[in-house]
């Protein structure tokens, strides 16, 4: 969309058609102790090339190292005709798609998006993107809540093994409508949810229990008897998921006996650039019988009186977003742009680019720990099955080992000593499909230069 600036003239026409003697008379309100008196920071005004130039500056300084770090949000190759039709006006200025008639482009795109979440969760409806993953899993704690009628204790069991910034969006957002969360520990030999920790919570009444595959540690749980406990309490199951682990794992629908009942997660894998840590998109998933407690807006797809397929919301009216606590979410932004690059970037790859994507994740995440446990002072913390994360424990500080990789041109990691102290000297490092041999190389003599 073109930049179009206004002249002094038009200024002036435009306050004396208001009645206004000057910009700063529209501001009058502003008591003038508030107000700032220079803006002694902000250079100049530049000219566009003038412009280029220091941005072509400043990415020089920040330079293209090597990143290793994941712990939420990935980097991974985005095929350039993604953000080429994403860009396109009748995308990238397209409003929300409350007029049906109007944006049938939109909704059958939206549309489209939701029958391939279905399908790669294993789910039987998917709603159109919530603000990111996090808040997704808060939204789906409260979906449980008002979903599951037999619970009286709004409690929902979450393992330490869950992303740490979840559980602090899903307190922050939920603290004002009492619900509880009780962290269950890991095995500290394994990494993973103590499920003999579970048993302490046997038999009561329970809202919902929350699954991380795979979990922070980028470790496998034991998810079908952990979601086969949860119902076997009562407890309705909230998986929380990596998208592109669902092209080589098996669906959060097929968990168990009966399947998880809501699956959310952040789609920034899915053709989303890591850009400088965000906006992405959540998503959530669900059965059936859940549809009328789920967030966020849904699009159904209908004929007409001659037989045409057609798009709309639906199941939700519009006012339902802005109706306070009684609402289904207080959140009202999606992230239709984003949900938009997803949807080409899963056509564009489809089940066996994905499935390639997902593999070749693994394998290089496989390559990159063998490379680093062989220096010295480096081992690796838990032998279980993973997806594409580690966690390596060091024999010094880790922020001390990430600075000094960094000056080496190496992105090292996430230092899980701050949020898990009990793992001592620990490092979260991650390798997708974008790291190469020569990069897991140079991670290697990096890492031993610095801890020699």
């Amino acid at each position: 969309m073109p930049f179009i600036p206004h002249t002094d003239n038009d200024i002036r026409e435009m306050l004396a058609a208001i009645g206004a003697p000057s910009i700063d008379a529209l501001f009058d309100e502003i008591p003038a102790a508030l107000r700032i008196k220079s803006l002694a920071g902000i250079p100049e005004s530049l000219t566009e090339m003038e412009v280029g130039r220091l941005m072509e500056a400043r990415a020089q300084r920040d330079g293209r190292p090597r990143n290793f770090i994941g712990a939420g949000a990935y980097e991974h190759h985005i095929p350039a005709a993604v953000w080429a039709i994403v860009s396109r006006g009748e995308f990238y200025s397209a409003y929300t798609p409350y007029q049906a008639e109007a944006s049938q482009g939109t909704l059958q795109l939206l549309y489209e998006y939701q029958t391939m979440m279905t399908a790669l969760t294993g789910m039987q409806v998917s709603n159109a993107s919530l603000y990111d993953g996090a808040s997704a899993l808060a939204e789906a704690c409260l979906m449980a809540v008002r979903g599951h009628r037999k619970s009286k204790s709004l409690r929902v069991l979450v393992p330490a093994a869950v992303n740490p910034t979840y559980r602090d969006v899903a307190v922050a957002i939920t603290e004002g409508q009492n619900l509880r969360f009780d962290v269950v520990p890991y095995d500290p030999a394994a990494g993973t949810l103590n499920l003999a920790a579970l048993d302490a919570h046997k038999g009561q009444d329970i809202t919902a229990v929350v699954i991380q595959q795979p979990n922070f540690f980028g470790l496998l749980e034991d998810v079908d008897a952990i979601t086969d406990w949860a119902h076997a309490n009562g407890a309705l199951v909230i998986a929380v998921v990596n998208p592109l682990s669902l092209a080589i794992f098996k669906p959060p629908g097929e968990w168990g006996a009966k399947g998880a009942d809501i699956v959310v997660g952040d789609g920034q894998p899915l053709g989303v650039p890591l850009s400088s840590g965000g906006p992405y998109f959540g998503f959530m998933t669900t059965r059936m019988e859940l549809v009328r407690q789920m967030p966020g807006r849904i699009i159904g797809r209908t004929v007409d009186l001659d037989g045409k397929p057609g798009y709309t919301l639906t199941l939700q009216a519009r006012e339902q977003h802005i109706r306070r606590s009684k609402a289904t979410s207080n959140i009202c932004t999606n992230q239709g742009l984003l949900v938009t690059a997803a949807t080409i970037h899963m056509s564009l790859l489809g089940s066996a680019g994905l499935e390639r994507v997902a593999a070749a994740s693994q394998k290089q995440t496989r390559k990159l720990v063998d490379a680093l446990v062989k220096t010295k002072g480096v081992k690796l913390a838990f032998a279980g099955p993973r997806f594409h994360e580690a966690v390596l424990t060091l024999d010094r500080g880790v922020g001390e080992v990430i600075d000094r990789l960094a000056q080496r041109g190496v992105v090292g990691g996430y230092d899980l000593s701050r949020r898990y102290p009990d793992l001592g000297n620990a490092l979260l490092i991650c390798a997708t499909e974008t790291k190469t041999d020569d990069d897991i190389a140079a991670y290697a003599t990096a890492m031993a230069e610095v801890m020699r």
